[in-house]
């Protein structure tokens, strides 16, 4: 097991379990006890834990609200989605995250990444999440900026023309989307328009776009637009995608990753 894999996992048990002994997650993940001392010694130092004398504790800030998206339909399909979108993330860069379950996850794989620490260049996150930016924020790798905006309590989102004051004044390098639906006719869409027109900022913001969308979102429509086909480079997905409909996307043009 990697340790990656292995950061992911003790993180899931600590989510779980709200506790964890060093001698209980060697077990759990057969490895030596010295190996899971070092990495809950380096998740502390990275606030994504709370070090205890033999063990680990849940970070407060960090879990309160990563637990109300525990319950996620394709929550595996959306963890290694995720993970193909932060490998695609290079130290230094400047990554704007819109809400979701999918960016979520994108969120905690970046930060469980291993060449991403305190001592890496610096990697910019901007998100109109709050639940996202809670996550991160406690995490010396990352720096957080924010957009302002009203509270939409449907999606953690900040949304309004304060956040879009906010980034009509910056560039980034890629915008990860997360979406409702995504067809090659209608491009990327959103139930709520509002929400839908933050996003659409991001994207024109962003040097490289990238829709992180499980295969149920893939041909289908929803009410307000977010961006064209053609405005996106890259599609991630899951190996569940129906042929045809992957085709249809990389003959306009667009990367498409499956896992």
């Amino acid at each position: 097991m990697s340790r990656d894999a292995r950061w992911k996992s003790l993180l899931e048990l600590l989510v779980e379990r709200g506790r964890l002994e060093v001698e209980e997650a060697a077990a759990e993940l057969e490895v030596s006890a010295a190996t899971i001392r070092r990495d809950f010694d380096q998740l502390a130092e990275q606030q994504m834990l709370v070090r205890t004398r033999g063990g680990a504790v849940v970070h407060g800030v960090s879990y309160e609200l990563p637990l109300r998206y525990k319950t996620a339909r394709r929550a595996s399909e959306k963890q290694r989605i995720a993970r193909a979108v932060a490998d695609l993330v290079s130290p230094g860069e400047a990554v704007g995250l819109t809400g979701g379950t999918t960016t979520t996850e994108v969120a905690r794989a970046l930060a469980v990444r291993g060449d991403l620490t305190a001592g890496s260049p610096a990697l910019t996150i901007v998100t109109n999440a709050l639940n996202i930016a809670t996550e991160l924020a406690v995490r010396p790798q990352f720096k957080i900026v924010v957009t302002g905006g009203v509270a939409r309590p449907q999606s953690y989102e900040l949304i309004g023309p304060l956040a879009d004051g906010v980034l009509g004044q910056i560039t980034i390098d890629l915008a990860v989307l997360g979406v409702v639906a995504f067809d090659v006719t209608h491009g990327a869409a959103a139930n709520d328009e509002a929400e839908a027109a933050v996003n659409r900022l991001l994207c024109e913001r962003a040097e490289r776009v990238v829709v992180a969308a499980d295969s149920s979102k893939l041909g289908r429509r929803a009410f307000a637009r977010i961006c064209a086909v053609g405005s996106v480079d890259t599609l991630v997905t899951d190996t569940a995608a129906d042929e045809a409909t992957v085709g249809l996307f990389e003959e306009a043009g667009l990367r498409v990753i499956t896992v």
